[in-house]
């Protein structure tokens, strides 16, 4: 009888003991959900300033037409929003489940621009990007060279990759954010058209050959970049992720492609191309394109009032911090910008992740 009663008891203490681990198992489960809980709520698209169709077009040395282009395509695409909207959540998602703020919790894939983004480890390795070339030209100066073609994707790899020989005038206050983001080009195709067109504006008319322009190549898995004159002033623009399959990828006027041959100072080292494959890679402009009310969903760059242009004096305080006035995703000359950061780094590989709009790109 007592072997029988120490028996239940055993068994009552041990029923306990497992719906304690099961509760406390639910416990760092809700736990773990609440830590990678993904706050949407400073999410935007639409800019101020580019809305109703104004712009700093004519008015300024340096102009990247990409943001104009994204309101473009909202206007003319219901769906877009929803979809940019998913893409954003799943990168934060991502991003906090891998990261940590130092404090044993996951970090934060948004940010209003100040602290740090410690360095992840995200598993996917070094990615790869095959490059396709589309070169439209009506003049033999726009028929660029393949040594200039190349020279562009030494650029992206160097500024990539933080091999960049300017890397080291980054100054002291963010030399620790300098990120390596393991992506690396490899030219995987050139295509040569030439055409009687001299400029094809902004509304990817050169994406189609039903236009005289070049059709894309494989985008799910390839990069394609078309250089041709964009007219207007316009340096370049980018499709961010999440656009139509048709029209993704990069457009880049030739004197501002590559870093030799057929090219205009102060935008003749190639990082014109640099700024819009970062926003290809989901990346905007370092000040959010607004005021220093505006994001650009990166924790460690600081909070801006505007672009910066030319090569300003360091430091240059707005918002109450100093501008990182060399990253890429500003305005300044091609020779005063020479960094991305952590923060910028995981955000750009988070899009390869499995569900990722570039996952593909790791098959």
């Amino acid at each position: 009888m007592k072997k029988a009663a120490l028996a239940l008891g055993v068994a009552f203490v041990t029923m306990l003991s497992c719906t304690d681990n099961v509760e406390e198992n639910n416990d760092v489960q809700k736990s773990v959900d609440q830590e990678v809980a993904v706050d949407m709520s400073d999410f935007y698209l639409y800019t101020d300033d580019f809305t109703n169709g104004k712009s700093s077009v004519g008015k300024d040395p340096k102009v990247c037409f990409t943001m104009v282009n994204l309101n473009r395509q909202l206007n003319e695409d219901d769906k877009l929003y929803d979809k940019m909207f998913s893409i954003e959540k799943n990168a934060r998602a991502f991003i906090a489940a891998k990261s940590t703020n130092g404090k044993g919790k996951p970090g934060s894939g948004g940010g209003d621009g100040g602290g740090s983004t410690p360095p992840v480890d995200d598993g996917l390795g070094v990615i790869n990007i095959p490059v396709v070339v589309h070169v439209l030209y009506s003049n033999a100066n726009e028929n660029i060279s393949d040594a200039q073609i190349a020279s562009q994707i030494a650029v992206l790899n160097a500024d990539f990759n933080a091999t960049n020989s300017d890397v080291s005038q980054v100054p002291s206050e963010f030399a620790g954010v300098v990120a390596d983001s393991d992506i690396n080009f490899t030219l995987a195709q050139t295509i040569r058209k030439s055409t009687t067109r001299t400029s094809w504006g902004t509304r990817d008319e050169m994406k189609f050959s039903s236009n005289g322009g070049s059709d894309v190549v494989s985008p799910a898995t390839h990069l394609n970049i078309w250089v041709c004159n964009i007219g207007g002033g316009i340096l370049g623009y980018a499709q961010f992720p999440g656009g139509s399959a048709s029209t993704d990828g990069v457009v880049v006027g030739p004197q501002y492609f590559g870093s030799t041959g057929y090219v205009a100072a102060p935008f003749n080292e190639g990082r014109t191309a640099t700024h819009e494959v970062g926003h290809y890679l989901n990346l905007r402009h370092i000040w959010g394109d607004g005021s220093c009310r505006q994001d650009d969903f990166v924790a460690d760059t600081p909070s801006s009032n505007g672009p910066n242009y030319g090569c300003p004096s360091y430091p240059t305080v707005n918002c109450r911090s100093n501008d990182m006035t060399m990253n890429y995703m500003d305005y300044v000359n091609d020779a005063c910008m020479y960094m991305f950061s952590e923060g910028q780094k995981v955000r750009m590989r988070a899009l390869f992740a499995s569900g990722g709009p570039r996952a593909a790109f790791l098959n």
